[in-house]
């Protein structure tokens, strides 16, 4: 039975200002937290136990998720007193996981719908040391390029390069052998992608990639995040999160959770969200956006590609457009 661990403790920064009170896994895409639906992710493929490998504003996840029982899950946290880079934060949440058990780490970057079962399942067929999700992008020279050979192993980390030998990409998604976490040293900052994956391919360690060109996207910046939660609200990304118990109405075209006051009169299109907790107006229109719980759309108000947070409110017929909305000022998300 595999394990999970999460890595959440990133500043966020290409998120700001969305993340200048909020830690970028607790923003909501399609109603919930980013790292609800990648906990749904895990247990859809049998993991129960996971980690949450958190550092910045930590406090926020514990309160929301607590031991993890409301999901049918245990969920564990390791709070990093300093950043210790991926590898470093991987070391230190196992410290919490019994030795022996396959170990998924999951990125809080990235929102995917690829097959993790049959991941896991190849890994342990391979008695892999670890099993990389690789996915196929059309330009690779924003992210560096993962090569592999005919039997699917990892031949090289290949940094950003203006022309790449493959459009294959390090998804963010790694099953371990447990030991070789354990190889890991701890307290001190690593990165698995600087130092631990090449290093096991340079010593010929059995690193395998898993190529799976599902539903995938990095939401580390606004324009992202938007797009994220509209996909999950269309249906192009997997959204098994959303049980019908916490959906009040849904189409292609929008999803308004449990809680939520929408007039019958406003208009919610283009893949938007309504939060629990959210109130909409008469007459407002809404496309393309995120209304958090507890914001207010005014009536008659327009809202476009934007984010409404967590207590903002919205005047009646203001028009907003590609904006980050809060209780005390509108910003606009740079393009």
């Amino acid at each position: 039975m595999a394990v999970g661990i999460l890595l959440v403790g990133g500043f966020g920064t290409r998120l700001m200002p969305l993340t200048k009170n909020t830690p970028k896994p607790m923003l909501t895409v399609a109603g919930l937290p980013v790292t609800e639906h990648q906990l749904a992710m895990a247990k859809k493929a049998g993991i129960t136990t996971v980690v949450l490998a958190t550092s910045y504003l930590s406090e926020v996840f514990i309160p929301y998720f607590g031991d993890g029982s409301k999901w049918g899950m245990k969920l564990l946290y390791a709070v990093e007193k300093e950043p210790l880079g991926t590898g470093g934060a991987i070391r230190n949440a196992a410290k919490l996981l019994p030795g022996d058990e396959t170990v998924v780490v999951f990125n809080g970057d990235v929102l995917s719908s690829h097959n993790l079962a049959l991941q896991i399942q190849e890994h342990e067929a391979n008695n892999a040391d670890v099993t990389l999700h690789l996915t196929a992008v059309e330009d690779a020279r924003a992210y560096g390029c993962v090569p592999t050979d005919s039997d699917g192993r990892v031949t090289a980390f290949l940094e950003k390069m203006e022309n790449p030998v493959t459009n294959t990409i390090n998804a963010g998604c790694y099953v371990f052998k447990s030991s070789v976490i354990q190889s890991i040293e701890p307290d001190r900052v690593v990165s698995v992608e600087r130092e631990v994956f090449p290093n096991l391919v340079a010593s010929h360690g059995k690193v395998f990639g898993f190529i799976d060109d599902s539903y995938w996207l990095d939401i580390g910046t606004p324009q992202a995040l938007l797009k994220g939660s509209r996909d999950l609200v269309t249906g192009i990304a997997d959204a098994s999160a959303l049980t019908s118990g916490l959906v009040e109405s849904a189409s292609k075209e929008f999803l308004i959770m449990k809680g939520a006051q929408v007039d019958p009169s406003a208009r919610i299109d283009g893949g938007s969200c309504i939060s629990s907790g959210a109130v909409v107006s008469a007459d407002a229109h809404i496309s393309g956006s995120i209304i958090e719980s507890g914001a207010q759309v005014g009536a008659g108000a327009t809202i476009v590609n934007s984010f409404i947070a967590s207590g903002a409110v919205v005047a009646d017929f203001a028009k907003i457009s590609a904006s980050f909305v809060t209780n005390t000022e509108i910003i606009e998300i740079p393009a």
